[in-house]
């Protein structure tokens, strides 16, 4: 039997700090923090964090353990709770990228309530007959591509990479939502299609899900400046880009919105 080899993460690197902030760029398959889910993980982008710099970091949001890109901490608990209200009142733009199966070819604002997913040890308690909550993504397609092989019935693969601005925060939004639209995003086990994700680890080595956090915009709660906060795509997903016709560098996928 073949042994899993768990990567191991090196030092953080980070997109941003000031004197009550600091953002970093999560690498996809690091856990934000502890959990009694995964009492075999021993790399947490908190304490690594907290270990790197010297000092107690308090989370405002997460990310799911997949997904890479900007995670930003606080310095301190009163800035924790500055930032979460901003969180609570939508002052936070998210935007993100995934690459998905299939075209989307117009921009689409989704408003599909989500039912909470429970988990089977952690919910074991939670009211299973909770009512779906409120949830809503625009999604904007900023590229596409076809490729001569056919996989399943079809005799070509179609991609699409997609900007997703969440305007609630609910668990899975946005691969539940694409999903919805028939768009699940490439290396998603969950949501995803199995066969275009075999697709990708025979073809382009890859094995983590295709949805990067790539951008944090909020006017600072203390400075009230604007701040832009990036988390680069990387080698690996731009020489994906290059395969598939589209830009490659980094600069071509930030937003200008």
């Amino acid at each position: 039997m073949q042994e899993i080899v768990k990567p191991q993460f090196d030092e953080l690197t980070i997109l941003y700090r000031d004197d009550n902030y600091i953002a970093i760029d999560k690498p996809s398959g690091l856990l934000v923090h502890r959990s009694f889910l995964d009492k075999h993980e021993t790399q947490f982008a908190m304490q690594m964090l907290r270990d790197q710099i010297g000092q107690h970091v308090f989370p405002v949001h997460r990310l799911d353990r997949p997904t890479s890109g900007v995670l930003l901490f606080a310095l301190s608990s009163e800035a924790a709770r500055d930032m979460n209200q901003l969180f609570i009142d939508g002052q936070i733009e998210k935007r993100y990228l995934a690459l998905v199966r299939g075209f989307l070819n117009e921009s689409i604002f989704l408003d599909k309530p989500l039912k909470e997913e429970l988990d089977k040890i952690a919910d074991k308690f939670a009211d299973q007959n909770k009512a779906p909550q409120e949830a809503q993504t625009l999604f904007h397609c900023l590229h596409q591509a076809s490729l001569p092989i056919p996989i399943g019935k079809y005799p070509t693969v179609r991609y699409s990479l997609v900007e997703c601005f969440p305007k609630t925060g609910r668990k899975h939004q946005i691969r539940r939502h694409l999903k919805h639209l028939s768009l699940p995003i490439i290396g998603d086990v969950n949501h995803g299609d199995n066969q275009h994700n075999q697709f990708f680890r025979e073809h382009f080595q890859l094995r983590r899900l295709m949805l990067f956090a790539s951008e944090l915009k909020f006017v600072h709660p203390y400075s009230k400046q604007p701040i832009t906060i990036r988390a680069p795509l990387g080698d690996a997903m731009l020489t994906i880009c290059q395969q598939l016709g589209w830009p490659t560098e980094e600069k071509d996928y930030y937003g200008n919105h």
